[in-house]
């Protein structure tokens, strides 16, 4: 599942095509005009359906990616991991199982685009250490909040 905000439709209309490309079937989450929208609101959408198992994986885009990434993390289960080049890529679905992929649709580039795109599919995570380290990050997210000693 793919979703964006209106600075990145242009880029998340690349994501969309270059994964049909690769045989994957893909859900567009919107928006589907450049009207103004709120990035949090589609964050909440694909990281739901991911967290959920309703979608494998999805994508996130906005201007830079910072706030589908932190918009994204809010929800429990997702690792979502904003990159800016094929090694990110690769690195966050090795070591870090990076089940949301996101990316600055202002900031990179149509032939980087893709080069990530390319390269987040094809990776896969080498459990082993590395899963020690997802089994650390679900118990953050299970931990309760303390506030501040009153």
């Amino acid at each position: 599942m793919v979703g964006s905000d209106h600075a990145a439709l242009a880029a998340k209309a690349l994501v969309v095509a270059e994964f049909t490309a690769l045989g994957w079937d893909v859900e567009d989450a919107g928006p589907d005009s450049e009207d103004s929208v709120d990035y949090p609101d589609y964050a909440e959408v694909v990281a739901k359906a991911v967290a959920g198992g309703d979608v494998d994986r999805g994508v996130l885009l906005c201007g830079t990616g910072i706030g589908m990434s932190i918009a994204a993390n809010k929800i429990d289960g997702i690792r979502a991991a904003l990159v800016h080049d094929v090694t990110g890529a690769r690195m966050s679905r090795e070591h870090n199982d990076a089940n949301v992929l996101v990316l600055g649709g202002g900031v990179l580039g149509e032939r980087l685009i893709k080069d990530i795109v390319k390269a987040w599919v094809a990776a896969e995570f080498e459990g082993g250490r590395h899963h020690r380290r997802i089994d650390k990050i679900h118990a953050l997210e299970a931990a309760p909040s303390k506030g501040p000693e009153a």
